[in-house]
C-alpha cells in the first residue's frame, strides 16, 4: 500500500524516522493552499477512510499538519469523520471532559515526564487508536514521543532472553494506589471516587471487579488495586507478527504509588528495568508540536508518553476503539 492519496500530500518532520521500512510519523498535509481548510479535511477523511486506516497501521503513527485545525468542536469533527467507536477513559491520569468526545490530557504538572505507555494497557478494553490535538504548543519542550513497541522486545529478547521468557511465561501483576480524591499536584493524581465514578465504596468494589481489579481499601481514605494475570508481550493482527511490549512495567515497577511484580510475587530484577527504561528512550521518535497538529497512533503498535514542558500548552486528546 503506497503513500499517494490525491486528499493529501506526503510531508515531512524533524524527528521524523523510518523504521523497518515504515515511516514514523507519516506526514500528511493539504494537497493544495486552498485546500486545508476543516471541511475539506473531514470530507478527505470520510472519502478515504479504508487507505487511511491502512496508513496508521503500516506507519504506527499519522500527523496531520498544516490543516485549520483551531478548537475542540474542530477536533471532534475529525474525531467522528473516521466512524471509530469512542471508549471511556480508565486510569490514574487527571482529565477533563471539552466537548462530545474531547478531553484534556493528563493534567498533570507539566513539569513531570509521562512515561512511556500503551493507553489503558492494563484493562482488557483498551483503544485501538489514540488521536491527540494541539491547541497550543509549547514554548519549550513538550512533546508527545512515541515508540515503537515491537523494537523493545526485540532488543530486550537479545539482551534478556530467560528472563523475557521467564516473565512471560509467568505473568505480570501490578499494585496501584489512589487517593479518595482527585490531587492535582500529581500526574497520577485522579482520585477513586472520580475513576469509578462513585462515592459508594461497595459500589466502587463492583466496578473495580467488573474492570478485573482487586481492591483494599486504605486507613487514610484510599484504595490500593491490584490487576493481574497480564501479559509482557502481545501479537495483534494485521502487524507482521511483531511481538509489542505490551506492559507498564518500568513506568509503574518500584514507584511509590505503584509496583510491577512477575504473577507469583516475584521480583522483577532491577537490571531488566533500568536496561529497558534505556532502550525505550533510545528508540522514542519525537517532533515538536504545531499548533493544528492532529497526531493518530496505533495504540496496539506504539507506546507514547509527554516530556516535561514550559506552559502554557494544550493537548486534547480522545481514544478510539
Amino acid at each position: 500500500m503506497g503513500f499517494h492519496c490525491k486528499d493529501f500530500k506526503v510531508g515531512k518532520c524533524q524527528g521524523q524516522k523510518v523504521v523497518d521500512e515504515e515511516t514514523m510519523p507519516l506526514v500528511l498535509l493539504p494537497p493544495e493552499p486552498d485546500k486545508g481548510d476543516i471541511e475539506s479535511l473531514v470530507l478527505a477523511l470520510k472519502r478515504n477512510k479504508d487507505w487511511f486506516e491502512q496508513m496508521i497501521v503500516k506507519n504506527s503513527a499519522v500527523l496531520l499538519r498544516g490543516f485549520d485545525v483551531k478548537e475542540a468542536e474542530d477536533f471532534n469533527d475529525i474525531v467522528e469523520a473516521f466512524g471509530w467507536d469512542d471508549i471511556r477513559y480508565v486510569g490514574p491520569a487527571l482529565r477533563t471532559h471539552v466537548y462530545k468526545r474531547v478531553w484534556t490530557a493528563n493534567e498533570g504538572p507539566l513539569s513531570e515526564f509521562i512515561y512511556y505507555h500503551h493507553e489503558m494497557v492494563l484493562i482488557s478494553d483498551y483503544p485501538k487508536k489514540v488521536v491527540l490535538f494541539c491547541e497550543i504548543p509549547p514554548p519549550e519542550g513538550g512533546q508527545t514521543p512515541f515508540v515503537p513497541s515491537f523494537k523493545v522486545t526485540e532488543r530486550m529478547l537479545e539482551e534478556f532472553p530467560e528472563a523475557v521468557e521467564e516473565i512471560e511465561k509467568k505473568g505480570l501483576k501490578y499494585r496501584f494506589t489512589a487517593p479518595s480524591k482527585n490531587d492535582k499536584s500529581s500526574m497520577r493524581g485522579r482520585g477513586w471516587e472520580d475513576a469509578f465514578g462513585t462515592s459508594d465504596k461497595a459500589e466502587a468494589e463492583r466496578r473495580a471487579k467488573a474492570l478485573g481489579m482487586d481492591v483494599e481499601w486504605l486507613p487514610n481514605g484510599g484504595v490500593m488495586t491490584t490487576i493481574g494475570l497480564r501479559c509482557l508481550t502481545k501479537v495483534f493482527d494485521g502487524r507482521k507478527g511483531r511481538r509489542m511490549w505490551f506492559n507498564t512495567v518500568v513506568g509503574m515497577h518500584g514507584k511509590e504509588q505503584s509496583s510491577a511484580l512477575m504473577a507469583d510475587g516475584t521480583e522483577i530484577p532491577e537490571n531488566f528495568v533500568k536496561r529497558c527504561e534505556q532502550i525505550i528512550e533510545e528508540e522514542s521518535i519525537q517532533f515538536k508540536w504545531e499548533k493544528g497538529d492532529v497526531l493518530i497512533l496505533d495504540n496496539l503498535a506504539l507506546l507514547h508518553g509527554r516530556r516535561p514542558s514550559l506552559p502554557p500548552r494544550k493537548v486534547l486528546v480522545t481514544a478510539c476503539k
